[in-house]
């Protein structure tokens, strides 16, 4: 046992002493030194109890309470007669009307009755229905829409006045502001939902040329909310709830809603004209974000890069020229086009607007006075045409030769080559502006065939003749 201990001693003292000799001897000393010259400045955030307190202390129950009563159920009763069997959908015998209902939401804007909501709401509707938050139901009456805004205005008649929202003013929005989405989602009426403003003049198709300008929140809105109310804190109705983008068709985190102040001009112009009247600038343009990935001789970065002028529209008479650079309308400043869109979208023909645009390097304010789209853009529906006033481009493109240019067509009219030729007649009419298309169609219309001339690009002209 003895002799047992003894080598285990100096088996351990022998281990011992080999492992010092080669840290001595071989391992070499490494030294860490911290280089804090590269390390990131983060800034390191410090609890603020005064900042989570007021964020606590948000009340939206009055918000809340003002609008539950203010927003109802919409109900579209709509009649179809499409087939309802295979063998009528290839024979065609003619389905029965069979009834479809549509359900979504809309907002009192008024004591006695009149209710703003979605144009797709009541869409092709048969029969509209209003069910107050009381559960009354009522018949309402339709009294104007725009599909372009997606805004309509519906009335009901009561005999007592009815509790309503008052419009905000959506201009002064702020991103990070709190909201709330009030509708009838799923058919569960009265529900609200709270978030914030993610981002405004929020465009969702910019490739269509219509150039929306949504109100983007994160406050949750899913079929059914369709034409209810987003409010701010103090219960002022600041947007139409419209629209969400889901794969599924369901919310997933974004919704979108159409700002008050469009949404206030398009009801008082059905009101007090029965359409809507458009106040229009009169240029062709594009992002300065998108035209500096192609180009980079311009050092500004947001803003709207006037490509063209139309020809005796406001922004023409005003001087603005192909080149200018708009980086504010009034107060609002302009970064994209649905910025500037969707501020002329809550002004009318003759009003007047100040314009701040960069040129040569200098800053200059303008006043630009608004005219009708119609006055230098017209739809010739009976034919699938759009026509507008030429631009200087296009007076040099075809020889200062009046007439009018051909900006858009039916998919045939396109496969024919119509868009860009320049008309010149109609039905032996001589054709110099828009108001002489307008006043050629009136007079064709009484025949029941319409010809146009056009000259294409060559210079050559080419006669096409239109039958009912």
């Amino acid at each position: 046992m003895k002799r047992f201990l003894s080598l285990l001693l100096v088996s351990v003292l022998g281990g011992a002493l080999t492992l010092g000799i080669y840290k001595i001897a071989f391992e070499k000393e490494v030294t860490f030194v911290e280089n804090t010259s590269d390390q990131p400045k983060f800034v390191t955030a410090s609890y603020n109890p005064a900042t989570l307190e007021a964020t606590e202390n948000v009340d939206f129950t009055e918000a809340a309470d003002k609008t539950i009563h203010a927003v109802v159920h919409v109900k579209n009763l709509a009649l179809s007669r499409g087939p309802s069997s295979i063998m009528e959908y290839f024979y065609g015998s003619g389905g029965k009307p069979r009834a479809q209902i549509g359900t979504g939401s809309g907002v009192i804007i008024s004591p006695d009755g009149y209710i703003v909501t979605n144009n797709h709401v009541i869409n092709n509707a048969t029969e509209l229905q209003v069910t107050l938050n009381n559960n009354k139901t009522y018949k309402a009456e339709l009294i104007g829409a725009d599909s372009e805004t997606d805004i309509a205005l519906i009335k009901i008649d009561t005999e007592e006045d009815l509790p309503y929202l008052i419009f905000g003013d959506s201009d002064y929005t702020k991103i990070g502001e709190w909201v709330l989405a009030v509708g009838n989602p799923f058919n569960l009426t009265s529900t609200v939902t709270a978030g914030i403003i993610s981002a405004k003049a929020r465009d969702l198709n910019e490739a269509d040329g219509k150039f929306q300008s949504f109100i983007q929140t994160d406050a949750a809105v899913n079929p059914g909310n369709s034409g209810g109310a987003l409010v701010n804190t103090n219960g002022e109705l600041v947007g139409i709830n419209t629209a969400i983008t889901s794969q599924t068709g369901a919310f997933i985190g974004y919704s979108f809603a159409v700002p008050s102040n469009i949404a206030k001009k398009v009801v008082e112009d059905i009101m007090e004209y029965g359409d809507v009247q458009m106040g229009i600038l009169g240029i062709r343009g594009q992002d300065l974000g998108v035209t500096n990935t192609l180009e980079t001789k311009y050092s500004e970065t947001q803003g709207i890069l006037v490509a063209e002028v139309f020809q005796k529209s406001g922004a023409d008479k005003a001087g603005i020229r192909s080149g200018d650079i708009i980086k504010q309308i009034d107060n609002v400043k302009i970064n994209k086009f649905s910025d500037l869109t969707g501020y002329l979208r809550s002004k009318r023909p003759n009003d007047e607007v100040d314009l701040t645009i960069i040129r040569n390097n200098r800053t200059k304010k303008m006043p630009v006075v608004l005219l009708n789209n119609s006055s230098y853009n017209y739809n010739i529906t009976e034919i699938g045409i759009s026509v507008q006033e030429q631009t200087k481009s296009d007076m040099r493109k075809y020889n200062n030769k009046d007439g009018v240019i051909i900006a858009d067509a039916s998919d045939y009219n396109r496969r024919l080559g119509l868009v860009g030729k320049l008309l010149i007649g109609i039905n032996d009419e001589k054709i110099k502006s828009i108001s002489d298309v307008k006043e050629a169609v009136k007079k064709a219309r009484t025949y029941g065939t319409m010809s146009i001339v056009t000259i294409n690009k060559d210079g050559e002209q080419e006669r096409l003749v239109f039958h009912d």
